[in-house]
């Protein structure tokens, strides 16, 4: 598909900054992903500011790509570096935009608060993760750099006009960090949100057929990050200690460093005939499958703070079990519409094979979450359209 911006300067542009897109996939590439979308399909026009990949893709709208290097420690992330790249100033220089949301605080979101300085325009900025954790992972044989790294991240959300996080809980994150303005919650959706429309149990059983589940097995699932931080030792460590006590299977979706650290310990506990590792899958609706297909998603993770995937394993009727206190289980309702345990292996195996024997009420737990944790990116969108518009006709008043 040809680029659809192709004169020089363009005007009134939505400028969406983030260090990841396409072919990278995570929660906040997809987040990236909806918002342009629907801000195009409902007339907007936006362009997406991004380090360059060596993988090609074509987009019906603008996105400007800036010089970058492999995170070595994070594959397959890429680190940007606009500093190296004249072209990128140039561009940004010569494009008008009415309003800027940067997705992270690294080098696209400096980008997004250069051009905030000299065009004059309003900058929004969402705090999606926690930033400290993935720093002390990427900088562990020079931690003298995390907190020289947070001071930048916290001087770019005081650069913001606005900064949203996408559940209340999140606020304890960010206080922590030393940010004491103002928080806007501003939800993210789902783009699984209106697959199923018949019967739901029906759905899931064909889904279970179609990934090669059986009916007595208890279907097991992982998306995300192959990443320790996630608490994927102790899912590893729970399948181990139901290994003989009851059917299962179980898929991992993602990929990550700690990939073939995890398949050597499949290998070593004796799961390869009930553990798979499918490493991305980007089909959308094939990763809808394995969603319906599952009775459980796992998800021991204190890492996260708003996961989409808890969200679209709820829309395909599959509730979650996550950590209690952790900031990703604000929106569980412990047995309503999910599940809460322990980071120990032992109590999270237990509650597994607890699970396993009450089928009907994790179906109808499921049920509950379907109801209670699903939004459209549609409906998300719409929400985000008026508040740029309050934003923008509040920043052009002063």
């Amino acid at each position: 598909m040809k680029r659809l911006f192709s004169h020089p300067r363009t005007r009134g542009l939505y400028g969406i900054f983030n260090d990841s897109f396409p072919p990278i996939l995570d929660g906040v590439t997809l987040t990236v992903e909806n918002y342009v979308y629907w801000l195009q399909k409902k007339g907007m026009t936006p362009c997406v500011v991004t380090p360059w990949n060596p993988e090609k893709h074509e987009y019906p709208f603008e996105v400007m790509r800036y010089f970058s290097l492999p995170i070595r420690t994070r594959y397959p992330y890429r680190y940007g570096y606009p500093k190296c790249d004249p072209f990128i100033w140039r561009r940004l220089r010569n494009t008008d935009f009415r309003i800027l949301h940067s997705h992270c605080p690294f080098s696209s979101g400096r980008l997004a608060v250069y051009i905030k300085n000299r065009q004059h325009v309003p900058l929004v900025g969402t705090f999606h993760s926690k930033y400290r954790d993935d720093l002390r992972h990427s900088f562990r044989n020079f931690p003298w750099m995390v907190p020289i790294i947070m001071r930048r991240i916290l001087n770019f959300f005081n650069s913001c006009d606005e900064v949203w996080i996408p559940q209340a809980h999140v606020e304890k994150t960010v206080r922590e960090y030393g940010y004491t303005g103002p928080l806007t919650v501003v939800e993210n959706g789902n783009d699984f949100a209106s697959i199923i429309s018949g019967d739901l149990r029906a759905y899931k059983d064909e889904a279970k057929r179609r990934i090669g589940t059986s009916s007595e097995e208890l279907g097991l699932l992982f998306v995300g990050q192959h990443i320790w931080e996630k608490g994927l030792d102790v899912i590893l460590d729970a399948l181990r200690i139901i290994r003989d006590k009851m059917p299962f299977r179980m898929n991992f979706i993602g990929t990550g460093y700690a990939f073939d650290e995890i398949n050597s310990r499949i290998r070593a506990y004796g799961l390869e005939d009930r553990v798979k590792l499918h490493g991305v899958i980007k089909e959308r609706e094939m990763l809808s499958d394995y969603y319906a297909g599952s009775d459980l998603f796992l998800f021991p993770s204190f890492y996260d703070n708003a996961p989409l995937v808890v969200r679209e394993a709820a829309a395909m009727g599959t509730p979650s079990i996550l950590l209690r206190d952790s900031t990703a289980s604000e929106v569980i309702r412990e047995d309503v519409n999910g599940f809460l345990t322990s980071k120990d292996a032992s109590d999270f195996a237990r509650k597994i094979e607890d699970l396993h024997n009450h089928r009907e009420f994790v179906a109808s737990v499921g049920k509950n979450a379907r109801a209670s944790l699903v939004r459209s990116w549609e409906d998300v969108v719409d929400e985000v359209m008026r508040r740029y518009s309050e934003i923008i006709e509040r920043y052009e008043k002063n």
